[in-house]
């Protein structure tokens, strides 16, 4: 061992140094280039105070009109509030011939060009409450509406799952309930079948929670991020149609609802001109960025649609990625990238565009040489709106504010902080094999201690890659958090001693288990929303650790593991320390044949 601790932070998977020193300049412009919306900033957004951030005027009242990202409505009189707007911009916004539809507001403007986020002022219960009465309206076509509950596979057992059938009540007549795993991208195939045995886990998860009044209908994985099986998804959700009515995205803070609706609004699912007039949602990893209702109309998938659907679906499966563009490639080698299984989102009934008529101002282009050219005032480009018969008997697809998650570790960080927390990319697993009298940090958001057991085990962790973890000793193990909770070393929190005097203290809670083989774990030691520990012993061997998480935070011993495997995805031993190296088994890619090379 060396010294008291080690630090294991695989330097393949932290920041570039280019991007690490864009971070501390200045934030630029973005510019965004056809083809190119998958280039999300890798920047933690920033907090600032909303009222600092732009002037009120408490004499103008608000709008009625909803912010085209999180679906707030828009107003300039309460800077604290959501849906504001600086004054002086609602004003020009206002008398402009577009006027304030399909404008955003200050925080979703910031959150999206400048990763900086404003803390609002709003009800603990304010988007469970509008959730409910968004479900509560009056039935349309004469059909229920069909519920889709995404949750994100990482945090199973889900927290929220178990609300909804008090949050449905009986005066909800849903259709159907459709339950959608999320960000299985970022999980490796510990496995043959592994993605089957996910499945049959959120079934289990279903019926302890007890969703039994409203008919489960289906229970998918998908990833919103990466497109795997999404086209799946819309085959499922066009199959449901005569049935439901409008369909509703449910689920917890930072489950994905809002990327989900945004590739569902570039789908087959939606008209063909949605895209051109509904903005996308605003996406950011600070939770409960939805405040309000957005909306979608859905295509109805008469008998001509699905027919040319399934033959696109037939062609594209028979392509090969050498039969793809140069900008499908460089996609498609983006998100195999950050996930281990990908997919491709196409289109089968998009608008033919007319030709694009210029305007020809002679005036503007001519000028003597004592004159600077003139630059005309650029217009404000014309917002496109639906037709009364295209919407008049359209049903809608609703993006709802995320459930907040009680005794979330999230709850607790800052907005850097959860960016580091949150992953973001597949998952790369960091098993270590400890001895009895050793423990593991996960940043200092939890610790594990290995009091009691016969022999050595194995601790696989599955946390965000920029996420350190340590091994210590349990003599050294109170000195170590003392001087380093708060500093680089322990990396979150950040903030140093002024941090820590205000963040929870570790609490302990001692776990007992069981071995069953030296390739398979026998349970997760879940640490919150801050990652997992995947316990492998040898067959009977009893353990007996201390994990321990911020107070108020939930610590759950999840039986059976998610991944149980997961320990067998390693390499060999680095001499001289606890660690093996790592291994990130290949991408995937969903729909597209393989040509044999490897």
């Amino acid at each position: 061992m060396r010294g008291c601790y080690e630090r294991f932070v695989f330097l393949e998977y932290e920041p570039e140094p280019s991007e690490a020193a864009a971070t501390a300049t200045a934030p630029r412009r973005e510019r965004r280039q056809p083809g190119r919306e998958w280039r999300e900033r890798e920047r933690g957004p920033v907090v600032v105070a909303a009222a600092a951030a732009g002037q009120p005027d408490h004499s103008v009242p608000p709008s009625g009109l909803s912010c085209s990202g999180c679906g707030a409505e828009l107003q300039c009189c309460d800077g604290a509030a959501p849906g504001f707007v600086p004054a002086e911009k609602y004003r020009s916004l206002s008398e402009s011939a577009a006027g304030l539809r399909g404008a955003v507001c200050q925080r979703c403007w910031l959150l999206t060009h400048s990763g900086r986020a404003l803390r609002l002022q709003l009800p603990p219960e304010q988007h469970r409450l509008v959730v409910s009465a968004a479900l509560r309206r009056p039935l349309r076509h004469g059909r229920g509406p069909l519920l889709l509950y995404l949750l994100d596979v990482l945090e199973l057992p889900d927290p929220v799952l178990p609300q909804l059938p008090a949050l449905l009540g009986p005066d909800v007549p849903a259709a159907g309930l459709l339950v959608v795993g999320n960000k299985v991208d970022l999980l490796p195939a510990d496995s043959p079948g592994h993605l089957g045995r996910l499945r049959q886990r959120l079934v289990t998860a279903c019926v302890q929670a007890g969703l039994r009044e409203a008919p489960l209908v289906d229970v998918r994985l998908v990833s919103a991020k990466t497109g795997f099986g999404l086209e799946g998804l819309v085959s499922r959700l066009q199959r449901s149609w005569k049935c439901a009515g409008d369909v509703y995205l449910l689920g917890a803070t930072n489950s994905g609802k809002s990327t989900l609706f945004n590739i569902l609004l570039r789908s087959d699912y939606c008209k063909s001109r949605a895209p051109d007039v509904i903005n996308r949602a605003t996406v950011s990893s600070w939770p409960g960025t939805t405040l309000n209702l957005l909306k979608f109309p859905i295509i109805n998938p008469t008998c001509d649609r699905i027919f040319r659907r399934e033959e696109r679906l037939k062609e594209e499966a028979t392509k090969t990625e050498d039969q793809l563009s140069s900008e499908e490639k460089k996609y498609l080698n983006h998100l195999k990238k950050q996930g281990y299984l990908v997919g491709r989102v196409g289109r089968t009934f998009q608008r033919q565009k007319g030709i694009p008529v210029v305007d020809f101002d002679p005036d503007a282009l001519s000028y003597s040489i004592d004159e600077d050219p003139r630059h005309s005032p650029r217009k404000r480009e014309e917002r496109e709106e639906f037709t009364y018969n295209e919407v008049k008997d359209a049903r809608w697809c609703f993006d709802t504010p995320g459930i907040a998650k009680e005794n979330c570790v999230l709850n607790l960080l800052t907005e850097k902080e959860v960016k580091l927390v949150l992953p973001t990319h597949a998952i790369v697993p960091r098993t270590f094999i400890l001895k009895p009298g050793m423990v593991l940090f996960l940043a200092a958001l939890g610790r594990i201690d290995y009091l009691e057991g016969e022999k050595s085990a194995w601790f696989s962790v599955m946390a965000s890659n920029l996420l350190p973890v340590h091994i210590s000793t349990l003599n050294n193990a109170d000195a170590i958090y003392e001087k380093h909770a708060g500093q680089e070393l322990l990396k979150v929190p950040m903030g140093g001693e002024e941090r820590m005097k205000e963040f929870p203290p570790l609490v302990p809670q001692d776990i007992t288990l069981k071995g069953i083989g030296t390739t398979e774990a026998v349970a997760d030691i879940k640490l919150s929303s801050a990652g997992w520990v995947a316990v492998t012993a040898h067959a009977e061997q009893k353990l007996l650790l201390r994990a321990y998480t911020p107070e108020g935070t939930a610590l759950v011993v999840r039986e059976p593991p998610l991944l149980p495997y997961i320990s067998t995805i390693r390499g060999s031993r680095i001499a001289g320390t606890a660690a093996y190296r790592t291994k990130k088994p290949p991408s995937l890619v969903e729909n597209l044949k393989t040509t044999g090379k490897r």
